[in-house]
């Protein structure tokens, strides 16, 4: 635990994450300032004057300098100038998470990847709760550590979403368990528009972890492949388990798909766990989500039985690819949760009906041809939204029969009703952020429900 009692700490960005980590670091004796670029949320303003906690809006004044460290939210970028101002000055700045690890007091099973990491830390969750363990589930999901890491003992286990804006500011952050459950292009305006980059901030979950810790991981994803065979020369290396539906991982403990059955290997011996026609979710990618799920619970010494009750009942996460109604025939499905290519990839993926596809928001460096044969196979029309229009419509007019804009949710899916035909489905699957328009992918999701059930 690092001593914090009595240290002046400026907290940036006051949305949920900074609120948490502002109000733990108060109770813990510290001299806490919260500053903002923009305004910050009146209910908030209320619980920082509840708390004694004085902050500062719309700008950084000279309040915001000379604190001993920094404490960054996710949503700021490491180039704000504030950070940099820090760094420049050979300070401190850590991330949320990892000031909340601090104060953790048992296991971390920690989980991160461009896509499906809110699906596998909401599995680990179910998992956790079948085996009737003690533990807390918290992080990138939507409730904070901070908030959460008071309640924990050495025998609570904390099973955490990280997202690579909380990778970039951490110091001593040491999962027991860490999951990478894959890296494609995804926030690249935030790392310079290099990939590389991006893909490094991902692989610090494994900066501090040693021989003792578990590390699982992606077999099929070349880029994890290739930090793995560098991460094995490493003097004190985690123990690695990989996980992959396409082969059999070689030299390597793991779970991969043999006859139609889910196969474990650990210390070199097999057991069969279950056909993977047991799976509920559906999608070749959920049953990686699931493979990486059962890998994180054997290494935390949960058994079979109940590893294989979780997969057969989980029913998956709101917002990612989450069934809203039929109406006269044609299936609505909300993938708001879908922010890169690489998750509408996925998602179109997973249908085998013809499609009408709602695209876009605020844009982060897509390139939309990537789609341009599962829309080719799938897609009859797609309707484009928010700031990413132009840009979609560029490049995918003329990959479908129909294509259409829109201005609001309530238009677009109106448009959407009018195109489908019984026997079809619409989906929602943005490759966007939603910030654009909406306050979070929650927002646009359930702005997306809303016009549905009006229909």
């Amino acid at each position: 635990m690092r001593e914090v009692q009595n240290q002046h700490i400026v907290v940036v960005g006051a949305a949920r994450s900074g609120l948490a980590v502002a109000s733990l670091l108060k109770r813990k004796g510290a001299r806490v300032f919260i500053t903002d670029h923009g305004a910050i949320a009146d209910n908030v303003k209320a619980k920082l004057k509840e708390n004694n906690i004085p902050f500062e809006e719309k700008g950084h004044t000279d309040n915001a300098s000379g604190a001993d460290f920094l404490a960054v939210s996710p949503g700021v970028p490491t180039e704000a100038p504030l950070i940099q101002e820090y760094l420049n000055a050979g300070k401190e700045v850590f991330s949320e998470i990892e000031i909340a690890s601090w104060f953790n007091e048992g296991p971390i099973t920690a989980v991160t990847g461009s896509n499906g990491k809110t699906t596998v830390t909401h599995w680990l969750d179910h998992t956790w709760q079948k085996a009737e363990r003690d533990h807390i589930t918290a992080g990138n999901i939507g409730h904070a550590f901070s908030d959460a890491v008071e309640h924990t003992s050495e025998n609570t286990d904390s099973l955490l979403e990280v997202s690579s804006f909380q990778l970039d500011h951490i110091d001593t952050f040491k999962p027991d368990v860490s999951l990478l459950l894959n890296i494609t292009a995804d926030h690249l305006d935030r790392y310079d528009d290099d990939f590389s980059k991006y893909a490094a901030s991902k692989f610090r979950i494994t900066e501090n972890q040693s021989g003792n810790d578990w590390f699982i991981y992606n077999y099929d994803d070349p880029t994890i492949a290739n930090f793995v065979n560098m991460l094995k020369k490493k003097a004190d290396v985690p123990k690695l388990l990989a996980f992959s539906n396409q082969k059999e991982p070689e030299e390597s403990d793991g779970a991969f798909i043999r006859n139609q059955n889910i196969i474990l290997k650990i210390n070199q011996e097999e057991e069969v766990l279950m056909p993977i026609s047991d799976v509920q979710l559906s999608g070749t990618h959920n049953l990686k989500n699931g493979l990486a799920t059962a890998l994180a619970a054997r290494a935390s010494e949960i058994n079979n039985d109940v590893i294989r009750e979780s997969l057969k009942t989980f029913e998956g996460v709101e917002h990612r690819l989450e069934f809203v109604r039929e109406a006269q025939g044609v299936k609505y499905i909300n993938d708001s949760k879908a922010t890169n290519i690489n998750a509408v990839w996925y998602a179109l993926d997973s249908f085998n009906v013809p499609l009408t596809l709602i695209l876009g928001g605020r844009d982060k460096g897509n390139d939309y041809l990537e789609l341009a044969d599962q829309i080719r196979e799938k897609v009859h029309t797609i309707i484009a939204i928010g700031e990413a229009r132009p840009l979609i419509e560029e490049q995918l007019k003329t990959i479908v029969p129909h294509f259409n804009t829109a201005n609001n949710m309530n238009e677009a899916v109106r448009k959407a009703k009018k195109g489908a035909k019984r026997g079809e489905a619409v989906l929602l699957s943005p490759a966007c952020s939603s910030f654009d328009m909406y306050d979070n992918y929650k927002h646009r999701g359930n702005e997306f429900k809303k016009a549905v059930n009006r229909l």
